[in-house]
């Protein structure tokens, strides 16, 4: 029988879709009977109720007065070889390579090399961070120093080669979803909160932030709006939402749109609509596009980062330029319009989700690289996922 695990786990506990993975993964690895340990400053969100082999460990930062800022780098990294040596434990896997790689590489210094260490590149830990020169060699030495290094896209390993001339072999691991949670729902009740029976709903789910381009997303809606009739949600929160608010405005769409605010329950939100918008100018790999895909939702989006590699076009969406809306809303009325079309992506979107991207087959790929790292022959069979 292989050896179960005692992983320590590091992420962005409240936000962000490194945290939400990071979380997801620590309890279907606990589901196959592994002892996770949150090591964090607060009880990651998606965390939830009480899981069997889970455990929180909370960071606690010393305000010591001659100190500018309270140090929380160096309470992270005393908090988990604290937790290693106590726990005993056989690897950390951090998400993100600043600061938590580099905070898992001297907890591994103080306790010795018999701790391990395995960092996950979510994508602006290299896409923003890795372009300031002062961070560079920091973020080398955090991915040099990791006994395996894995990437959420292959866009998102080619930059981290690019700009920081990395040779480390790097793991592609893509995210997933949890297909019992992620799938078509009933909301029909629902759904007549927002429109009547012969309107469609779009919409954008995102942290509102430049790169998101959600001024696009209004600028699509609009044009989709002259053809179909159709409403829009927009959930979530951010920096760019009075100027989303001032367009809609300008454009005369307020009673079209509706905000939904952050929601937990995204699969139940997401299942309110026909089209997801995703007209970024980055992303890693695209989270929430594999959310709607999982619940039968086509996105309409970018060829940016690890778009691509997420949705198929003209199969599970359909694809284009950066800023290009006058093809993105052709390419949405084109679905809108066509029932037969739409479900025949609807179709592809499910069985994509539930296979390339399933919750037990990444699972079993982390596995992998754990046992590999500490030099354990393991028997895990192949999945096929369905």
């Amino acid at each position: 029988m292989t050896k179960k695990l005692k992983i320590g786990i590091t992420c962005y506990p409240t936000l962000g879709g490194s945290g939400v993975v990071a979380t997801e993964l620590g309890k279907l690895l606990a589901e196959r009977g592994h002892e996770i340990h949150f090591i964090t400053h607060s009880i990651p969100f998606r965390l939830g109720k009480f899981h069997k082999n889970i455990f929180f460990h909370e960071v606690e930062v010393n305000d010591y007065y001659v100190f500018r800022y309270p140090p929380y780098d160096l309470s992270l990294a005393s908090k988990m070889a604290q937790v290693a040596k106590m726990q005993k434990l056989d690897l950390l896997h951090v998400h993100y390579a600043v600061p938590h790689a580099v905070c898992a590489y001297l907890a591994k210094e103080m306790i010795g090399d018999g701790l391990k260490t395995v960092t996950t590149l979510h994508g602006t830990d290299i896409t923003v961070l890795a372009q300031d020169e002062s961070l560079k060699d920091l973020i080398r030495l955090a991915i040099h120093k990791s006994d395996a290094v894995t990437a959420v896209s292959k866009d998102l390993i080619q930059e981290t080669r690019h700009l920081l001339d990395i040779m480390t072999p790097i793991d592609l691991t893509y995210n997933f979803v949890d297909k019992r949670v992620y799938y078509p729902r009933e909301v029909k009740s629902l759904r007549a909160d927002f429109a009547e029976p012969d309107e469609k709903i779009l919409m954008h789910i995102s942290n509102f932030r430049p790169v998101k381009r959600v001024c696009d997303v209004i600028d699509i809606f609009e044009r989709v709006s002259k053809q179909v009739r159709a409403k829009l949600l927009l959930v979530g929160e951010g920096p760019e939402l009075s100027k989303m608010q001032y367009r809609i405005k300008s454009l005369g769409l307020e009673d079209r749109v509706h905000f939904l605010g952050k929601q937990e329950d995204v699969a139940q939100v997401i299942s309110l609509a026909d089209i997801l918008l995703l007209p970024s100018e980055k992303e890693s790999f695209g989270l929430v596009a594999l959310e709607a895909m999982a619940c039968g939702v086509p996105t309409i989006g970018s060829n940016a980062g690890g778009i691509p590699e997420l949705v198929t076009h003209g199969e599970t969406g359909y694809l284009s330029a950066i800023g290009d809306v006058e093809e993105m809303s052709a390419n949405a009325i084109k679905l809108l319009t066509n029932e037969a079309l739409h479900e025949s992506f609807r179709q592809a979107c499910l069985h994509r989700a539930r296979n390339t991207f399933c919750n037990d087959l990444i699972t079993v790929q982390y596995e992998k690289i754990y046992y590999r790292v500490l030099g354990i022959e393991a028997d895990i069979p192949e999945l096929v996922c369905e």
